[in-house]
Formats: structure tokens, sequence, C-alpha cells
């Protein structure tokens, strides 16, 4: 991609170590506790801000905020006044893309080309879901009970929203939850991660320029523990919609059954990628990689358990290390930098000791598999991608979400074979299907149990379109009509006219 403006110039701008209040009824406030939190940068260890560490009292005070704007004035907004609402977010998001891509380079480390490329991904949803709020309308219903009667549903908002994200893509994990809360009607109180809790407050002072209504959009910052347990628990919360790992999910499920709340859970993965033996390998190589490597694989749809079929194995190993050992590894404020750091030094000595258990159990080290150093590294948590050949099922590295730079390559002879194994995991978020036969494609497609299946690509995602997880990968779609559904309820109307 070939940048029209400095982004370091453009770095300069944001962050200089300065205090960023969080954002509760309209208003930048402090934590109440007066207790505050580092924002550092994952490439350098520098720090960039700090934010409020926001506990108990403060969600009590922004659920507050959001349930008086519910029942006040946000209620009287009409379909077309909310949708106005979402497109002059749109607008300003277009006009501040820079801005909230360095942004998110800074506080999570991602390659600047990439947060400037999710711009047509996060301002299509803004777009998106202006449209569908316009769209909403339950439907009239013939009845079989006798006399004039009349049936019909409403589709009413959930109420107040709890929205927790994580920090590998703060700026569509945001409107991927802000943006249907506000075409329904609901209003919504945001936890960022503690780790990158900057743009989500930078979005907020967005919001409060195209004018969304005090109290309808509120950001609290703060740890999961404090923040973030009691936004799950409370019980004047109607939703609790959360991404994130698969064990705090459950305890937000858990803590959900306090009242009842509705419950959306996106949650880890373990995704599953079969290159068949008639597979495309020259377009095939990029694309694996990358669905793992993107991120410096901190996604949940990391496509880390590479099936090959047996036939084209060390081929497809061999340059697919080779295109590993080629990536550019560095600071993301770098226009040429493909790989950035990971989020913070536990993360990478978390990941460092996978890959430890990696070589440990058998696995065979071809591409990378150390923690990069150098006056370019200094004070960053830099891991170089990775690669691992003759793994097996049992081992650890294909077992476990690494949440790294880490592909795990194993052989397979037959497609039953591949499928059984690709379906032998508790997760079902993803995955990944290499094949030139469109009848292998149907067939695999249909058998392997995730949420989102691609073929002959990876990591598309579109707002249109649903995304979610089976089985311990969580439950609730984001993304299409169904995502709005989780934001409303269905009210039945019964009038007798004799």
């Amino acid at each position: 991609m070939t940048l029209n403006f400095d982004p370091r110039a453009k770095a300069t701008t944001l962050y200089h170590g300065e205090f960023q209040p969080m954002f509760i009824g309209g208003k930048w406030v402090a934590a109440q506790s007066g207790q505050e939190m580092r924002a550092l940068n994952p490439a350098t260890g520098d720090v960039l801000a700090t934010v409020p560490r926001g506990s108990a009292a403060d969600i009590d005070a922004a659920v507050a905020a959001a349930r008086a704007a519910f029942e006040g004035p946000w209620s009287k907004f009409s379909p077309y006044e909310r949708q106005c609402v979402l497109l002059r977010i749109a607008d300003l998001f277009e006009t501040h893309w820079e801005e909230l891509s360095v942004s998110d380079t800074l506080d999570m480390g991602l390659p600047i080309t990439r947060t400037l490329a999710n711009r047509r991904r996060v301002i299509g949803m803004l777009r998106f879901y202006a449209g569908m709020a316009t769209a909403l309308h339950g439907e009239a219903i013939d009845n079989s009970i006798p006399g004039e009667i009349v049936t019909f549903t409403r589709r009413e908002p959930v109420g107040v929203v709890g929205a927790i994200i994580p920090w590998n893509a703060p700026t569509a994990a945001s409107i991927w939850k802000i943006a249907p809360a506000l075409a329904t009607g609901c209003t919504i109180v945001l936890k960022p991660s503690e780790d990158a809790s900057l743009t989500p407050l930078l979005i907020a002072r967005l919001m409060q320029e195209a004018g969304v209504p005090d109290g309808v959009v509120n950001i609290v910052t703060g740890t999961g523990a404090e923040a973030g347990a009691r936004l799950a628990e409370h019980p004047d919360v109607n939703k609790i919609v959360f991404t994130g790992s698969t064990l705090t999910g459950q305890a937000i499920a858990r803590a959900g059954v306090t009242n009842l709340k509705r419950v959306s859970l996106e949650l880890g993965g373990k995704s599953p990628v079969i290159v068949c033996r008639d597979a495309d390998i020259d377009k095939a190589v990029p694309i694996a990689a990358m669905a793992v490597f993107v991120h410096s694989g901190q996604i949940c749809i990391a496509g880390s358990r590479l099936f090959v079929a047996r036939e084209i194995h060390d081929e497809f190993v061999r340059r697919l290390a080779d295109f590993a050992g080629k990536l550019r590894v560095g600071h993301g404020i770098e226009a040429e930098t493909e790989i950035g750091p990971l989020i913070n030094a536990r993360q990478a000595d978390k990941v460092a000791g996978y890959i430890r258990a990696g070589s440990d159990e058998g696995a065979q080290l071809v591409a990378g598999g150390s923690r990069l150093k150098g006056d370019l590294y200094d004070g960053g948590n830099f891991i170089a991608p990775t690669v691992f050949g003759a793994v097996s099922d049992q081992m650890t590295i294909a077992r476990e979400e690494i949440f790294g730079p880490v592909i795990s390559a194993m052989p397979f002879d037959t497609l039953d074979e591949a499928v059984a194994r690709a379906n032998a995991t508790p997760y079902g978020l993803a995955a990944g299907i290499f094949t030139t036969h469109l009848g292998t494609a149907h067939k695999l497609a249909r058998r392997i149990k995730a949420g989102s299946v691609w073929v002959n690509m990876y990591h598309a995602i579109d707002p249109a379109v649903p995304f979610g997880g089976m089985k311990m990968s969580g439950y609730g779609r984001e993304g299409g009509t169904e995502h709005l559904h989780e934001y409303l309820e269905t009210k039945s109307i019964w009038i007798q006219t004799d």
C-alpha cells in the first residue's frame, strides 16, 4: 500500500503521555477512585498515555447514564433520526480515518498498512447498520383463534447493552458493538481492553461530535476483573456482548444468569485450514501463511492448524517456511512493516512458551521460533513468524489457542481423515479450504463444524454476512440481519376487533 501521509508525523500529534479521561453520560471524567493505568506502545514499551482505572462505581454510573438515555431522549428518536446519527458518524470516520488508524497501530501494534486497510470494513459497518435502522419491522400473523382478532409483532430494543471488547482490533470491535446498538435504539456501555483503550476513547469523541445524545454511548476504561466483571453481572444491563477468550466468556455467561440478561459470545478458536492435493499452491501458500501471521497471530480466527495432503505436504511446508522468513517484522508505524509486535511482554512470554513446548514435544521447527532482538526491536514484544512441521494432533501447539504467529503443519491422507481431525477440537469458529474442485469445496464446507468457512481465501468479513462460532467458540452472530436481532425483543400484540 502506498501511503499519502507520514504515519510517524501523524503519531506525534496524538499521544504524549498525557491523561485521557473516560466518557460517561456525555462527560469526560476520571475514575471515581482516582486510579489510572498506563497505555504502552507494544513496539517500544513507551508510555503513550494514562487512562482511568474504572471500577464497579464507574460502571454503575455509566449504566445509570445509559438507562436514563434509553428511557429519555433517545427513545424519542425515530428510525430515520437514528440512521442520520450513524451516517454522521460514518462521515466523521471518513474524515478522521488516518488518525484512527495511527491510534490503533500505536495502541496495539498492528502495521499501519493493515489498520488503514480496515477502512472499507469499518465504515461499511456504520453505513450498513444505518441502512438497517429503517428496515426493522415486525409482521402481521394470521391466527386460528375464533373471532375477529388481529395479531402482529413489534421489534423493540432490548435496552441497555454492556459490551466488552479485546485489544486486537479496537476500532472494528468498537463499531461492531456500538453500531447495531444505535441502529436498534439501544444504549451502550463499552469496556475496552486495558491493553488498548485509547482508540475507543477517540471514537467516543467522534460520537459526541456526531450528535449522539448524552448517555447513549459510554466508554469505561479499566481491568476485566474490576470494571468488566461488574458490567457482566450488573442487574440493570439487559444484554452483554463479549469478544475474547473462552475462559472469560464462560465467566461472563455465568454472571449473566443474575438477571437472565441476553448474552452473545464470540470466543476463541483453533481453526483448521485444509489444503487438498489439487490446490493451487502458488495461491494457497501466502493465504495460508497470513491466515495466521496477520495480527501477529493475535486473532481468534487464525488458521493455525494446517492440514496438507501428503502428496504436496513437504513442498508446501518448505514454501511456507520460505514465505515466513521473508516477512518484514518491525514497528507498526513503519509503512514497510508486514508483521508487528505482540501486545505485551506477558503475551510474548506465553507464545515463547508454546514454541518451546512444540520443540520439546518433537515438532520440527522449520521457520522462526525466536524472539527478535537488536536496536530495531528494543523495548518491544517481537517474535519471528514461526512454522512447525511433523506436528501430531496430540501436541500442545496443535490443541491450544496460541494467539501468536505460530503455524502447526500436519499431513493427511484422505478427505475423511482431514474432516475428522479438523473437527476434533472443542472450538468451532472458522476454517479454510484450498481446492480447485468445486464439488470438494462444497462437501468439505458442509462437513466442517465452524461458523465461517472460507474456500481459496481467508479472513473475509462483511457487514452483511453473519459471523460467529459453534461449540466452545461461542454463540450469537455479528453481521447481517441476525446481528440486529441480537439487540431486539419480539413483542406479540393481540387486538380483538369485533
